[in-house]
């Protein structure tokens, strides 16, 4: 401020505190920060920045000019701005100047116990340095004297400290933190000398053969001296005999080799045949068993066991009679012993060059096809979703034919049934659903014939189904009379999202050639939209309105918003794509959607709900993509991109045939169904909030509240 009228009516107080340089510093905090001394009486404080006291002081005595020491600026507090003006004295300019020259005299020469030299000119030289030895001399003997004092008064409080409770606590506690640490260090020496005994033996011990190559090394043994002792008895025509033996074995020899028994496919890369029209289950399962979480729970499990358990007891066996005749191992797996030695000469005999590609581009020789009827008499999803992961991560078939999956589904979901088109969101969902359905069945009816262990494993298979695609929404709906919020938490096993208005055309306008964002259309389903008409039965509105009172309802306008408060760890993007456009017709938006190989679900989230969440929580990586190629909703093809984590590449699931691919390929496909991975899981980077345990629908009239 130019002219500021309060400092005009200034006048200086009589021997001011500010031309003494040791009462730089606030009088109640005692900062030398900051510090404002008041013109008008005797009072320094600091400023509005530290504690404010200059602020309180004015408020109190209403002296509004104050100047800052160090920098000296002048600040009015009634005009609320620095001044610039002087008084008709001058009295501001003098002040500046004797703070300046007092500022520039030297008072450098202080001792720890606080004494000080007073300031002095050039002539008094030699003096000032004898007196800055002494003063030198006088601060080492005091620094020795404020650490020995200081080591005394630890000692007698550490003392005083193990006698108390509380110190003999965090004693004890540090004794059982060293001595676990020194097991710790033992346990880690003892491992690594015994690793270093085991590696001195390995090295001295002879190369030995295999057990395998033993065998047959026992077996070709016996094969000559069974020659041998048959030559010595019979004529030529034995001699035949021996001579078709020797050549039995050879061809043994030939087949067992380790070049032909080692698996010739990269594990996952294991195609799926067409069995007419069944496309869109071949891409499912492919993308299902490419889900790390999801294959290693059924990969472990088999229902078949159980269900066995279930039939015995139903059929009045006790658990001992059956623990008498325990189920064949043939049951378990799909592909039985007997199967595998029948088709051992016509599906290995194939080059070990056959490398990741998988598929039909083999060759035949190496497809597994599998009965036309369920491979064990207890129909189960399960269990043939455990062999066929079984067969297509073995590493051994590079092409499969899925009659058991597909006869067991046509059983079980009989809306499947035939050979008819079918829309792969649908049938993912049913196949949860009844795998689900399975899982509850089994580990629920007679769980005292089904063993521990088995009842432990079905509850950890279960917990992954239920959980893996499993998030919730929150559904808010405003009062626009009010403001009052109502809050409604619900389930969601995928995200179904709505294309933006411009892009539903036909495919001659060129508006479709533009890309939609997979990101606009998260934003379109997480907006605010508007309830049309008063529809809205408020309960603020209506708290008067007796419950059975003959008023009528009071009606309201309001508007609904969805957000997302709790995370899956396994996110599925449904893309609508197929909308419709008459009365019996359906046609599909045939828009390119562009999406990323990361995505951050952060912006669809209630921030009150996961307020409490890493930020790595929000970050999901892509993992498997299906599309859908073709015009209409009652024709076309399915195929999958599928992310394999063992070998670390993507791959076209083409049913039978499967190609290697590029992130560049997956980014230019006509997305119909996104599958994206949690990268850190809310396990370890997620506090649980106490709206997500939630039951479904239940109503939250106030608001969402979550706690770590």
């Amino acid at each position: 401020m130019d002219k500021c009228k309060h400092v005009g009516r200034l006048r200086l107080a009589q021997d001011h505190s500010i031309v003494n340089p040791h009462k730089w510093h606030c009088m109640v905090c005692n900062t030398t920060e900051s510090v404002w001394a008041c013109l008008s009486c005797s009072h320094v404080a600091c400023g509005r920045y530290i504690e404010e006291h200059a602020l309180k002081h004015f408020q109190e005595s209403n002296h509004p000019v104050a100047l800052e020491v160090n920098e000296l600026y002048v600040f009015c507090y009634l005009c609320d701005d620095y001044v610039l003006n002087d008084n008709a004295t001058g009295d501001l300019k003098l002040l500046r100047s004797t703070l300046s020259a007092i500022k520039s005299q030297n008072y450098d020469c202080t001792t720890r116990s606080g004494r000080t030299l007073r300031s002095m000119g050039t002539s008094d030289y030699l003096s000032h340095n004898n007196a800055q030895a002494l003063l030198h001399n006088q601060d080492r003997m005091f620094t020795a004297l404020w650490h020995r004092r200081h080591a005394l008064m630890g000692k007698v409080f550490r003392s005083w400290f193990e006698q108390t409770p509380s110190g003999k606590r965090i004693l004890e506690e540090e004794k059982l933190r060293e001595a676990a640490e020194e097991r710790r260090i033992n346990a880690r020496k003892r491992r690594e000398e015994r690793k270093r005994q085991l590696k001195e033996e390995m090295e001295k011990m002879p190369p030995r053969k295999s057990f395998r190559l033993q065998n047959q090394g026992r077996e070709s043994s016996e094969v000559s001296l069974c020659a041998l002792k048959m030559s010595q008895n019979l004529d030529s025509a034995i001699e035949l005999k021996v001579t078709a033996t020797s050549e039995e074995v050879r061809l043994k020899k030939i087949n067992d080799s380790p070049v032909k028994r080692r698996p010739t496919v990269t594990p996952g890369v294991t195609g799926l045949r067409n069995l007419g029209n069944t496309c869109y289950m071949n891409s499912i399962l492919q993308v299902l068993s490419h889900l790390l979480i999801f294959r290693e729970c059924f990969l472990k499990l088999d229902l078949n066991q159980t269900q066995e358990l279930l039939a015995a007891a139903a059929s009045g066996k006790t658990r001992s009679s059956f623990k008498q005749h325990p189920p064949s191992a043939g049951s378990v797996f799909h592909v039985n012993k007997s199967q595998v030695k029948a088709k051992t000469s016509s599906t290995r005999r194939c080059s070990v060059s056959s490398g990741l590609s998988g598929g039909a581009s083999n060759s035949r020789n190496m497809e597994l096809i599998q009965p036309k009827e369920p491979s064990s008499k207890y129909i189960s999803l399960c269990h043939e979703l455990h062999t066929l992961f079984q067969v297509m991560w073995s590493g051994k078939w590079a092409l499969v034919s899925p009659f058991a999956m597909l006869h067991s589904v046509w059983r079980l979901i009989p809306a499947f049934r035939g050979y008819a088109q079918q829309d792969a969101q649908e049938f993912l969902c049913e196949l949860l659903d009844k795998v689900q359905q399975e899982l509850e069945t089994a580990g629920t009816k007679c769980p005292a014939f089904i063993p521990t262990s088995q009842r432990k494993l079905i509850k950890q298979v279960l917990n992954v189904v239920n959980t893996i695609f499993q998030g919730q929404l929150l559904s808010q709906v405003t009062c626009l009379v009010c403001d009052n919020k109502s809050n409604t938490i619900e389930p969601f096993w995928d995200l179904s999202l709505e294309f933006p208005e411009r892009y539903h055309c036909n495919g001659k306008e060129t508006t479709c050639q533009y890309p939609c964002l997979l990101t606009e259309m998260l934003a379109k389903f997480t907006e605010t939209e508007a309830l049309e008409g008063k529809i809205y039965a408020c309960d603020q509105c209506n708290t008067k309105r007796r419950k059975f009172s003959s008023k009528p309802v009071i009606l309201t306008e309001a508007q609904k918003q969805l957000m997302v408060c709790r995370l899956p760890q396994v996110l599925r993007l449904h893309l609508k794509r197929f909308r419709w456009s008459g009365r019996n017709h359906r046609e599909k938006i045939g828009v390119h959607v562009s999406f990323d190989q990361m995505l951050n679900m952060e912006p669809y989230c209630c921030r009150e709900c996961l307020k409490s969440v890493a930020p790595d929580c929000f970050i999901y990586d892509l993992s498997a993509v299906v599309m859908h190629h073709g015009k209409g909703f009652g024709s076309g093809h399915y195929t999958a991109y599928c992310y394999n984590s063992e070998g670390g590449f993507w791959v076209h699931c083409n049913d039978s045939k499967l190609d290697m691919c590029t992130m560049e390929d997956v980014c230019k496909a006509q997305a119909y169904i996104l599958f994206y991975t949690q990268r850190v899981t809310q396990a370890n980077g997620q506090c649980r909030t106490s709206c997500l345990s939630s039951s479904p629908g239940r109503q939250l009239n106030s608001e969402v509240n979550c706690s770590s």
